[in-house]
């Protein structure tokens, strides 16, 4: 009984292993793709556009609604980050522009002024991906001390240039009972909600991301799940009988012939017995990608291309429900099969 819970750990510590790594692989690829395409700083710009000045010249808004416009429209058509300035801060906020006066994006040009000192140059945009809720209700609260007649002037102005932030401004600006203290403390909530909301939208889009990554990184890797699970149990027997060979037993031997070579070619012991104790499973699992990488004991390690057998695994039909197992697993994400790790392993965090 021992010994087969024993195996059965074994196994579950073998599958975690490789679904955690792969994990891990699929979320590094997706944070490079990310940051390469500023996505997390255009989101938050689109949405600060949106609120603070409405739609664009077309009437569109810039926050994207579709998941195509977060990975097209928003990376490559239209930028809605303000033009980077090395320049400090304006020790006095300006007031806001009236109606009459022609400036694109003003309440957002006038935002990043009291920000910019955060930011640092990227493309000649704005690098900024996060604003903390207290830094956005004292530069509301400074541009609220640039009109002669304060957030009252403020919100004359919003609602001039039709501004969507004139309502959540004006609302707060009420339930403060027009004291600035608890306006401060209110905005500062009120945006705080506001991120909240927008962050579980965009990891909503950035899953499709993620589902994409583990879809390529299953098949480059030819994963094949349930393969893996059958290596891993039949791990423990293969290297006994590998350890008996060397003993010289002659049944042994001739059992472990038929596992080494195929039907009609010469058993090489010597080699199959050092390729089995070089290679545990998942060194397997992962030496069938289209590229494989070999790191030897001594001498440089070489790049071979296994386009012919890689091809191979992807038609053969009977891999297809490892890789599904694969691919719905790489899915969970490389912090939940670190909380089984740990679990299984009783690892605990210091």
């Amino acid at each position: 009984m021992i010994a087969l819970l024993s195996l059965y750990a074994d196994l579950a510590v073998g599958l975690v292993m490789l679904f955690l790594l792969m994990s891990l692989l699929v979320s590094g690829l997706n944070e490079a793709f990310v940051r390469l395409l500023s996505i997390r700083s255009k989101f938050l710009w689109a949405y600060l556009r949106d609120t603070m000045d409405g739609s664009d010249e077309q009437g569109k808004s810039w926050l994207p609604a579709k998941v195509r416009d977060v990975f097209a429209a928003l990376p490559f058509q239209r930028d809605p980050r303000p033009e980077f300035s090395d320049q400090p801060a304006p020790s006095d906020a300006a007031p806001a522009p009236t109606a009459a006066e022609e400036a694109p994006a003003p309440m957002t040009e006038r935002l990043y002024e009291r920000v910019q000192e955060i930011d640092h140059p990227k493309t000649g945009r704005t690098s900024i991906a996060n604003i903390p809720p207290e830094r956005f209700a004292v530069a509301v609260v400074e541009m609220a001390a640039a009109e002669p007649e304060g957030v009252e002037g403020l919100l004359g102005k919003l609602q001039e240039l039709k501004s969507p932030l004139h309502g959540h401004l004006k609302g707060v600006w009420e339930g403060a009972q027009r004291d600035m203290d608890r306006f401060r403390q209110g905005v500062e909530i009120w945006f705080d909600a506001e991120m909240q909301r927008l962050s579980m939208l965009y990891k909503r889009y950035v899953k499709w991301v993620v589902a994409v990554l583990g879809l390529v990184i299953t098949l480059i890797f030819s994963l094949d799940g349930v393969e893996f699970a059958k290596s891993v149990l039949r791990d423990n027997g293969y290297r006994a009988a590998v350890a008996a060979a060397a003993s010289g037993g002659p049944e042994v031997v001739e059992q472990l012939k038929v596992k080494c070579t195929q039907p009609g070619e010469s058993a090489d012991l010597a080699g199959c017995i050092t390729e089995t104790l070089s290679s545990p499973a998942l060194i397997q699992a992962l030496g069938n990608a289209v590229v494989s990488v070999s790191v030897p004991a001594e001498g440089d390690p070489s790049v071979q291309w296994n386009g012919g057998a890689w091809w191979d695994r992807l038609t053969t039909w009977t891999h297809w429900p490892g890789f599904l197992l694969t691919y719905v697993a790489l899915l969970f994400g490389a912090p939940f099969w670190w909380d089984i790790l740990r679990r299984i392993t009783g690892f605990k965090r210091s």
